[in-house]
């Protein structure tokens, strides 16, 4: 076992969260180099990742926050929070009305809204607001309905630039670790990370954070993507089945069922919602070839924004159409029109959406735009084929590679084999949702076992 980089930074993050036990699971990382999204001068280093949380920060417990003084501002319609530290928070009185968590207005055991929109009046005022027993904020408002905040429920809540932007790292876990050629792929134990839930959890807060996690271990035989998949919640149906077996087939309905090389790509654009999670398990290995390769497209994504600003406007811009027609679970007949490079209203890149065996022939641009995106996507794909941009590995019987199929694209080189060594991967898909759901669940159950 060794301990690199990545271990040395992201795993002591973790020493409140995951116990010792679950640390060693994760046992491989990045060398020198990797970089965080948005800032691509941060660099990990053995001492820290500067000016960005180290993996699975978001996941510890917040300081415990006591209200000093509350107070109604009426004529700006807001509650004004000073807090024992000596900051300050406001907070809007009809989010306030909105959000009341008295049994009336809340189902507790659904955390669920009661209170309808219809009912909730959007210029109200307060009668009283004054801080009670147990460190809780009380507001009484004119129909004298009262409300009680917890203090740390309102903190976490705080409406400043800071406090929202924590609020959505914790839940969504947004920063990336990118990376290049350099990058040695986090590696668990398979058989930990389906029976302790602190390895389960190292294992799924790599895999959102650098985005491909290898696990070692598994029994060297079809079923074990589902028993995978079972430890986060369920498989995505697609219509090549619940799992699908990537061998040589006569007639294929998919080039990944050839011994040609695959060209990196994103699975499955042709779905308006492609699964963001891939898994594949290698069964039988080929005699000769069959290397995989990968590279991270965000990382791709960004080299490309910095040296040629023009192509990513183009890919982030104009929408390009896929298309799958086949048969196999079922019949299908498939039509997508997806930007190359997806971007949120901030500009940041959310997800990738490339494959070039199923980019549709059909085009629909003005004539003018041809060109242009063809000279765009040419210098993306450019970047990413640089040597070093890919990851190259081997996989062997047993071992099992999970990824952000959003994010990472892959490919493999082509192989031989003989009729005795058939190459044999198992597949299959996941969606984020159920994924950052078994995280969430999986930080708070080993949070309360701290």
């Amino acid at each position: 076992m060794w301990m690199s980089t990545f271990s040395r930074v992201a795993l002591p993050a973790l020493q409140r969260s995951t116990s010792a036990m679950a640390r060693p699971a994760l046992r491989a990382c990045s060398r020198p180099g990797l970089q965080t999204a948005g800032q691509v001068s941060s660099r990990l280093t053995s001492v820290q990742l500067r000016g960005q949380q180290t993996l699975g920060s978001a996941s510890l417990p917040l300081a415990r926050h006591s209200v000093r003084h509350a107070r109604a501002l009426d004529e700006e319609r807001m509650m004004e929070v000073e807090w024992e530290d000596g900051g300050q928070s406001l907070y809007p009185f009809t989010w306030l009305r909105d959000n009341c968590q008295c049994p009336l207005c809340t189902l507790e055991s659904a955390q669920a809204r009661k209170l309808l929109m219809a009912d909730l009046d959007i210029h109200t005022g307060v009668d009283t607001v004054e801080v009670i027993n147990d460190n809780k904020v009380s507001i009484v408002w004119p129909n004298q309905h009262t409300s009680v905040f917890d203090a740390e429920w309102l903190k976490k809540r705080c409406f400043s630039p800071a406090a929202r932007q924590a609020m959505q790292e914790e839940l969504f876990l947004n920063k990336r670790y990118y990376w290049d050629s350099k990058l040695r792929i986090p590696t668990a134990d398979y058989q930990e990370v389906l029976r302790d839930d602190k390895a389960a959890l190292a294992w799924l807060l790599a895999l959102r954070r650098v985005g491909i996690v290898y696990l070692k271990g598994a029994p060297a035989e079809q079923g074990q993507v589902a028993k995978l998949a079972e430890r986060i919640g369920y498989l995505r149906l697609t219509f090549y089945g619940h799992t699908w077996q990537v061998q040589d087939k006569y007639m294929a309905n998919n080039v990944a069922y050839t011994s040609g090389r695959l060209s990196l790509h994103t699975d499955y654009p042709a779905l308006h919602f492609a699964p963001g999670v891939q898994f594949l398990h290698c069964i039988k290995q080929a005699v000769e070839g069959g290397e995989s390769e990968v590279v991270d497209g965000f990382h791709m994504a960004e080299q490309l924004q910095r040296e040629d600003p023009e192509a990513f406007r183009t890919l982030s811009s104009l929408r390009v159409d896929f298309t799958d027609t086949g048969v196999d679970y079922c019949d299908f007949m498939l039509q997508s029109k997806k930007c190359i490079i997806d971007v949120d209203n901030e500009g940041r890149v959310e997800r990738i959406n490339y494959n070039n065996a199923t980019r549709e022939s059909v085009l629909d641009f003005p004539l003018h735009q041809v060109q242009p995106f063809y000279r765009a996507l040419k210098a993306y794909v450019d970047i990413m084929n640089r040597p070093e941009n890919v990851v190259t590995y081997r996989m062997e019987p047993g071992d099992l590679v999970t990824f952000d199929n959003w994010r990472l694209l892959h490919g493999r080189r082509s192989y031989i084999s003989r009729p005795d060594m058939l190459r044999h991967l198992e597949g299959a898909y996941l969606d984020w949702d159920e994924v950052m759901s078994r995280l969430r669940i999986l930080r708070s159950s080993v949070q309360d076992k701290a």
